[in-house]
């Protein structure tokens, strides 16, 4: 069945929007995991898991939360956290007041290993992202990361947060 809706086409600035954000969508996640890998054997995402965990009280997290904070769902969750708790790096256990839970802790490993690694990638972010912005850009970016987010899915209740 064919809809006598015309699209709605991209304008030619539109459209050059478009193409410099999927080029950044495209390059920058590799970056950042090339530099990750190269200065401390971990991906892009591992370290979004260990830093998530060194932000929480007590480095701990319900792996539900710790998913939500990672954009991930629970089964690549769970497969990360599982190499990470075998390089010594989180613990897994029940939480003790709802033992349906499954709560990961960062260990004292992966505490120092944060450590290690967040000057290293705060530059690579740096250097990529922020270097290349003026402050008033750096705002808008922000503004505009949040709106694009509210419109892919408007109940997120971290981005509800940060405003």
């Amino acid at each position: 069945m064919e809809s006598s809706v015309e699209p709605r086409w991209l304008s030619s600035d539109e459209r050059q929007a478009w193409l410099a954000f999927v080029g950044i969508m495209m390059r920058l996640p590799p970056a950042l995991d090339a530099q990750l890998q190269r200065d401390a054997g971990l991906s892009h995402f591992e370290y979004l898991v260990l830093a998530g965990l060194s932000e929480a009280a007590g480095h701990t997290r319900r792996m539900s939360d710790l998913a939500g904070f990672a954009e991930s769902g629970l089964p690549r969750l769970s497969q990360v956290v599982a190499r990470l708790e075998k390089r010594g790096l989180v613990r897994r256990s029940p939480d003790p007041s709802d033992g349906r839970i499954t709560l990961a802790a960062l260990t004292d490993a992966g505490w120092e290993k944060v450590v290690q690694t967040a000057p290293g990638h705060v530059e690579a972010v740096r250097t990529l992202v922020f270097d290349p912005l003026t402050k008033a850009q750096s705002r808008q970016l922000a503004e505009i990361g949040q709106r694009i987010m509210r419109a892919i899915d408007p109940d997120d209740r971290c981005l509800r947060s940060a405003e």
